[in-house]
């Protein structure tokens, strides 16, 4: 994540508690594929704090999948959010909820998100601190 992303992150994830894995490993590097990672996911029911490594077991867990961009909602931050809700399923959790984290709201797409269960958090530029 890049420093206009972590922050944000971290602001929506003092709300929730948990444990907090940054760039989780959704898909692990292989001949045949790429890595793929997620912004953040955060185990739910766990202890607050910031986990040591960007693997943790999910399985059997409520997790939240967040992807996280600086800029307004658009398509790309949107297909980030709902394949990797398909991907995360590969790991077995008890539930999955999608966060798209962005600094500005797109009222049409945000439309379309709401469609398929991805939540939207704003968190603009003006709350850097």
């Amino acid at each position: 994540m890049s420093r206009h992303e972590t922050w944000r992150t971290r602001r929506y994830w003092d709300k929730v508690g948990g444990l907090l894995i940054e760039e989780f490993v959704v898909v692990p590097k292989g001949p045949n594929q790429g890595i793929r990672l997620i912004d953040a996911v955060i185990v739910l029911g766990e202890q607050k704090k910031i986990h040591d490594s960007n693997f943790f077991d999910i399985s059997d867990r409520d997790v939240i999948c967040i992807q996280t961009k600086q800029s307004r909602l658009g398509m790309y931050l949107m297909g980030q959010a709902f394949f990797s809700v398909e991907l995360l399923k590969k790991h077995n959790p008890k539930s999955i909820r999608s966060v798209l984290i962005c600094g500005k709201d797109d009222i049409v797409l945000s439309e379309v998100c709401k469609k398929y269960g991805l939540e939207i958090e704003i968190i603009p530029e003006s709350e850097f601190q």
